[in-house]
């Protein structure tokens, strides 16, 4: 949870900001903007998010030269006051409240040095006329309302900046995306992504439009353009290196549960196993996890892919089916087979510390391997698909029973 603070502007007034620190209490600088309804329940999620991602955000209130601390839901009559207010909002003075805002964060002890600028809808055009206006080192904007008419100011951007648009949005037709898209096109400094089919406001958690998958995309993107130009920089591989060792060789639940945020989840894909959040996922570790893997299982890496927020590890799982694996194997007594699968580890983080792990294997695999169905009359592969994994040069397209007759057709 943050609190307010007091920032003056240009011409002497003052107004409050929304301040969200990350566990650090240090990190460089967002300047969060504001919704068409206030700095709301929403705004201060949005900022406590980004805080938790290594973020110093403050999140002014623009609207306080007409109402100050405006803060409201999404009811119909709020939907008619917050227009009221979109509609006598003074954008220049808007855009000066928000340098001032700028010039306040780069000057507060919690920040490092860089300030980034981030805004939804009446905030996303915000944040793209700060790129242009207001100095700061980059900018995000979300499903910006009226950039098309604001394009003039274009050439004055020479940060970088992402564009988040719906293809489906009502506020910014696409025509308006088509302008936004030519401006910009050849452009280096500048990425704009369009999530078709969704609608203005995919990525308000509150809203009717939420959509996760498109807004976790989009947060991804948004914290991929924050990191390389104002970090801070995580070792993620190191990270998701400790996690791993206290879940396989120390076997100590409360350091794996350390090394993850607040509310956390996993979720074994094939066979729906994990939990979310500390209670659930430490009594999974515990009981059925950490302490429940058989004596022999080894990890071995294939390959490892680090992004802004992520981890993708390719490994092959092995073990020796000597006790009930209720994560993989649940309900299944041992039947004392050696297993080898192919197994990718999809892992979310959240600042340093891990947010979500999505772990993918072929089940159907490890049921061939321990004799549970008869591979040879199914397409499935058993000890193979590691093997070939490891060994490119194994047979391809064995299980393929059409593969000999194209033959004299290539």
């Amino acid at each position: 949870m943050g609190s307010f603070v007091e920032i003056t502007a240009a011409d002497g007034g003052r107004f409050k900001a929304y301040m969200a620190l990350p566990a650090s209490g240090k990190g460089p600088g967002i300047v969060l903007c504001q919704e068409i309804f206030g700095v709301n329940a929403y705004v201060r999620e949005t900022a406590d998010l980004f805080a938790a991602e290594g973020y110093v955000v403050l999140a002014p209130d623009l609207f306080w030269r007409m109402q100050p601390m405006v803060d409201m839901g999404y009811s119909p009559e709020e939907w008619q006051k917050a227009f009221g207010f979109f509609q006598k909002f003074d954008v220049d003075a808007g855009i000066k409240d928000i340098t001032a805002t700028v010039t306040a964060l780069r000057g507060r002890p919690e920040c490092t040095g860089k300030v980034g600028v981030l805004g939804h809808c009446l905030g996303g055009k915000l944040a793209y006329l700060a790129a242009a206006r207001s100095g700061v080192d980059c900018a995000v904007g979300y499903y910006g309302v009226g950039i098309e008419g604001s394009l003039n100011e274009k050439d004055k951007i020479r940060c970088p900046m992402v564009l988040h648009i719906a293809g489906e949005d009502k506020y910014v037709p696409k025509e308006a995306q088509e302008q936004i898209k030519a401006a910009f096109a050849g452009k280096p400094n500048v990425e704009i992504y369009v999530y078709e089919g969704q609608d203005h406001a995919f990525a308000r958690t509150m809203g009717d439009h939420y959509h996760k998958p498109s807004a976790n995309m989009a947060h991804s993107r948004s914290i991929a353009l924050f990191r390389k130009v104002m970090g801070p920089k995580y070792d993620l591989s190191a990270l998701w290196d400790q996690h791993c060792y206290h879940e396989f060789a120390t076997r100590d639940v409360a350091a794996t549960m350390k090394t993850m945020v607040d509310n956390p989840y996993v979720n074994h894909i094939p066979t729906m196993t994990g939990g979310v959040g500390q209670q659930e996922l430490a009594r999974f570790y515990q009981n059925h996890f950490v302490n429940a893997n058989p004596a022999d299982t080894k990890l071995v890496p294939i390959s490892r892919t680090i992004g802004a927020d992520r981890v993708v590890d390719e490994m092959l799982f092995c073990f020796t089916h000597d006790r009930e694996i209720d994560w993989m194997l649940p309900g299944v007594a041992p039947t004392g087979k050696y297993v080898e699968i192919p197994l990718v580890a999809i892992v979310c983080f959240r600042g340093d510390k891990l947010y979500h792990e999505h772990i993918y294997w072929d089940q159907a695999s490890v049921l061939a391997q321990i004799g549970l169905i008869d591979a040879s009359k199914l397409p499935t592969a058993g000890v193979e698909t590691a093997k070939k994994l490891l060994d490119e040069t194994q047979p391809s397209n064995t299980i393929m029973k059409r593969w000999a007759e194209s033959a004299d057709k290539a």
